[in-house]
């Protein structure tokens, strides 16, 4: 049985503008039934462990979507994110890979967290897919490669994109462009059509550009690890 590692926002609320924030529930909600209905053991993880943050925004009728709505008609589930374990005492020789949804959340509180930063890399570095949606390539920020430099330098990545953040009328949300932070690292920064699925693998490194990726995603996860 594949065990996988999904690792979601503490963080609740932007303060400069008063809005609560939180995991994008359909980038979490996708790959969550993508993987347990394959038979995969997952575990959700999040810096502070407890209940995790849902953006209210993301719960709207207009994001409804089908793992949307099983989420919210599947109390199992909605207990296990209402009590993550804490990322601190998460070991990723345990997993066979790792996920991160997005969400604003993951810009303020995985971007800069050495913990989350150590367990991609150990992730990375044994061959195992590190897979992160929409805002939650954010955690790429100071991860390292093997030789010290920046982990997305010179691979194909993809993430919420400049133009989706105006666009969505969003930019305060967040503490620093994430299109512009990849780019200055060095990363092949690929993206599709605003709001529409896309996703890249570069290795075992996959990245999805917006909350209609988490499928495609969630799905090359499931492709690296081998299963059909």
């Amino acid at each position: 049985m594949k065990k996988i590692l999904i690792v979601v926002t503490s963080f609740s609320e932007v303060k400069s503008t008063g809005h609560k924030t939180g995991t994008w529930i359909e980038e979490f909600a996708t790959p969550y039934y993508l993987f347990t209905d394959k038979g995969f053991q997952v575990t959700i993880a999040s810096p502070a462990g407890g209940k995790a943050p849902i953006d209210p925004k993301s719960t709207a009728p207009d994001y409804s979507t089908a793992s949307v709505k099983r989420f919210f008609n599947d109390p199992a589930a909605q207990e296990r994110l209402n009590h993550t374990v804490l990322l601190k005492d998460v070991q990723a020789a345990d997993y066979d890979a790792v996920f991160y949804p997005g969400g604003h959340g993951p810009m303020w509180d995985l971007s800069d967290n050495a913990t989350s930063t150590q367990l991609i890399e150990t992730f990375y570095a044994a061959g195992k897919p590190v897979a992160l949606v929409c805002h939650a390539p954010a955690a790429l920020k100071n991860v390292k490669d093997k030789n010290g430099a920046p982990l997305v330098k010179g691979k194909k990545v993809s993430a919420f994109t400049n133009s989706e953040e105006v666009a969505g009328q969003t930019t305060a949300e967040v503490p620093f462009s994430l299109e512009d932070m990849l780019k200055e690292r060095g990363a092949n920064y690929v993206k599709g059509a605003d709001w529409q699925p896309f996703a890249v693998a570069d290795g075992n490194l996959i990245t999805g550009q917006n909350p209609a990726s988490a499928q495609l995603t969630g799905e090359k996860v499931i492709a690296a690890l081998g299963v059909k």
